[in-house]
């Protein structure tokens, strides 16, 4: 099993949280202060008008966010409201159901509690949901729902329905998903992190009934929450932060950074904190832990086109407006097969890495036989299948391209990075 380190750092504007594998970059959370995401804020915001042709309301979300933003909610994310007003309480759509018109379930001046599910791409505002959710490592929250859902990951078989049973007795109030690594996660861990959700939950409703709209309830999880949050179950074996004084200043303590991190981990994942350290107590060394680690020309290549392969191949990533498409070349003496097997493993590290969402297309090296076809196909759903983002391979199209898509969540590497 890999040996898993979390290294957070902060870098001009930039706070930075990479996880490595055995000492090899697998995953990649970056916030930018000058370029904040709002994925995953709470925010009590009010509808600012309904938008009968969208099916959908747009909702003011104020000006703590960063200037006046809007977003969209369209009518199969209106959940029943949790504010206690004297409005009429409209009906609310149930997921899955074909949604009522929008009309009918909120009115121009409405406060609701909403979620940013995808932050804003051009002129295009933030997608909002009142299906509130609060992510932890095992389990996540879902307030305003009552079933207990189990990750589909864990297959058909009767653990499912016995892990179920579980999270019922264990949990604390109701509304909850079940992640994957909770299978292995002893009960103690499992109530802890459900009863500081929901007191998460409680405190956000309890902020939302006390004052107006609009204003911001709770902010998304920072780039080290993320990371941790991303790995569940696979818990660092360390966890080292940077945490240098600002230039001018001698360090008292502990810096920022791991204070907020420190402060997380007591409340949500007391088992994380022998494994969390300051990078300068645990080695002495003055130097940066991104530059000991070769970090930085690892995260610069991120943003090369060309990514080669061990078996002398490359990848060409190339982003358009529409859709990112990915050619596999092989090189003088590759094998067509074993190029594309070891590119379909590239492929998924370079999605996550790069944050990469939308539509994806795949050339690779043309192959002999339908079988061969078929291999590096279940390679790449494979590959994908760890993503914690809902990636979907589709398969091969007639041309003899691979067709998948991945979630959109936060901004991709490449616009963090920009100058």
């Amino acid at each position: 099993m890999s040996r898993l380190e979390l290294l957070v750092d902060r870098d001009g504007p930039l706070t930075r949280a990479a996880v490595l594998a055995d000492g090899r970059l697998t995953d990649l959370h970056i916030d930018h202060a000058d370029r904040p995401s709002l994925l995953g804020a709470i925010i009590l915001g009010r509808v600012e008008r309904i938008a009968t042709g969208l099916n959908g309301a747009f909702v003011d979300l104020g000006n703590s966010l960063g200037g006046g933003l809007s977003g969209l909610l369209p009518a199969a994310d209106v959940r029943r409201p949790v504010l206690d007003d004297d409005s009429p309480q409209p009906r609310s759509n149930r997921p899955g159901a074909k949604p009522a018109p929008i009309g009918a379930l909120l009115r121009t001046g409405q406060p609701v509690i909403v979620q940013v599910k995808a932050d804003a791409v051009g002129s295009k505002g933030p997608s909002l949901t009142m299906d509130i959710t609060l992510p932890g490592r095992f389990l996540v929250h879902a307030p305003l729902g009552r079933d207990i859902a189990v990750s589909k990951r864990l297959g058909t078989g009767p653990e499912r329905a016995a892990l179920a049973r579980r999270i019922e007795q264990l949990a604390t109030g109701a509304g909850w998903i079940v992640r994957a690594g909770a299978a292995q996660v002893a009960d103690d861990l499992l109530a802890a992190e459900s009863e500081a959700l929901h007191l998460q939950w409680r405190a956000i409703r309890d902020d939302a009934r006390a004052g107006s709209a609009p204003r911001l309830l709770h902010p998304g999880p920072d780039a080290p929450t993320r990371a941790l949050i991303e790995q569940g179950a696979a818990a660092p074996a360390a966890i080292l932060v940077d945490d240098p004084a600002p230039a001018g200043q001698i360090k008292m303590g502990d810096g920022p950074l791991l204070s907020a991190l420190r402060d997380w981990c007591d409340r949500h994942a007391p088992d994380l904190l022998p494994r969390l350290s300051a990078h300068t107590d645990a080695h002495g060394d003055a130097q940066r832990l991104f530059d000991l680690r070769d970090l930085d020309s690892a995260i610069a290549e991120l943003l090369d086109v060309r990514v080669p392969l061990p078996l002398g191949g490359s990848l060409v990533i190339e982003r358009t407006e529409a859709l990112t498409v990915v050619d596999v070349n092989a090189g003088e003496r590759g094998n067509p097969l074993d190029v594309n097997l070891d590119a379909a493993a590239e492929i998924a590290r370079q999605l996550r890495l790069r944050n990469i969402g939308g539509i994806v297309v795949v050339d690779f090296v043309n192959m002999r036989s339908r079988g061969d076809a078929e291999r590096v196909l279940a390679a790449l759903s494979q590959a994908v299948e760890s993503d914690p983002v809902q990636t979907q391979v589709y398969g091969m199209s007639k041309l003899g391209l691979v067709e998948l898509t991945r979630a959109r969540r936060g901004t991709p590497l490449a616009a963090l990075l920009r100058p």
